[in-house]
């Protein structure tokens, strides 16, 4: 299958400027770039694509063996890159995306020129040591709602991901891309990224890494970041001031900042 139609992929930016790839986050799409990509892609050759399932994608490549793991989504990462002749790429990877692009960086160093993370976790639930911020019962309660109640669990959990209260219209977008995903795509890539451990692959990468965190984050909180920052050698990590879980989409200036300082020109 073309992979330009399998995973909706969209070029922007001059031809022959510094690459840059965006992969979104769980439940979501390419289009949750849109306040930061078009800045980026001033200067930037931007590279947007949807994971198969989500978005553009072509729903009919999805298969539940192949993305049983972050793996699966890591070999189209790459699969992109190849099929489109990048190299020295700066990915850009948002939550469960992070940990992909991690994966992805760890099998193919050459390919990539940097990583920034943006709202990393190595793994979401809590551990002896480590705080990722959900228990067992947690996400337990997550999965078991989105299993059981296929129109319900977008609302809550869209403004929880947010948390931008007094801008209801951004938990209202994110809202409006959960309910996109087919309801089993959906709780299969969301067992995928709530269940997942990836802390030990951290201390395999070798690219030049960026950790982009929001202070207040209920999602990946800033322990999450900092444990990430603290496992990659040589990683830079950037606080921002903000709330919730999608700074590209309640801070973007700030986000487009701190990529803007750390990619290479």
């Amino acid at each position: 299958m073309d992979v330009w139609t399998r995973h909706n992929v969209r070029v922007s930016g001059p031809a022959g400027a510094p690459v840059m790839m965006f992969a979104h986050g769980f439940g979501c799409d390419q289009e949750m770039w849109h306040r930061v990509a078009p800045d980026l892609a001033r200067d930037h050759r931007v590279v947007l694509f949807d994971y198969v399932g989500f978005g553009g994608s072509d729903l009919s490549a999805f298969d539940p063996e192949r993305y049983s793991t972050l793996q699966g989504y890591a070999d189209d990462v790459l699969t992109i890159c190849r099929e489109l002749e990048l190299q020295d790429v700066t990915f850009v990877g948002h939550s469960v995306s992070a940990m992909i692009g991690t994966l992805a960086s760890i099998q193919e160093p050459s390919r990539f020129a940097a990583l920034v993370l943006v709202g990393p976790s190595a793994r979401y639930l809590d551990d002896e040591g480590y705080v990722g911020g959900f228990s067992e019962a947690d996400i337990a309660d997550l999965l078991e709602l989105m299993d059981s109640n296929h129109l319900g669990w977008q609302e809550p959990l869209a403004g929880m991901v947010m948390a931008n209260s007094d801008r209801p219209q951004l938990a209202a977008e994110l809202e409006q891309m959960f309910c996109r995903v087919r309801p089993d795509i959906a709780l299969q890539f969301a067992r995928v990224t709530f269940l997942g451990d990836n802390r030990e692959d951290l201390g395999q990468v070798t690219v030049p890494t960026l950790v982009v965190q929001n202070r207040h984050d209920a999602i990946a909180p800033l322990t999450a970041g900092e444990f990430v920052h603290g496992a990659v050698t040589g990683s830079q990590l950037v606080v921002l001031e903000g709330f919730g879980h999608c700074p590209h989409l309640s801070s973007p200036e700030a986000t487009i900042s701190a990529i803007r300082d750390f990619a290479p020109a």
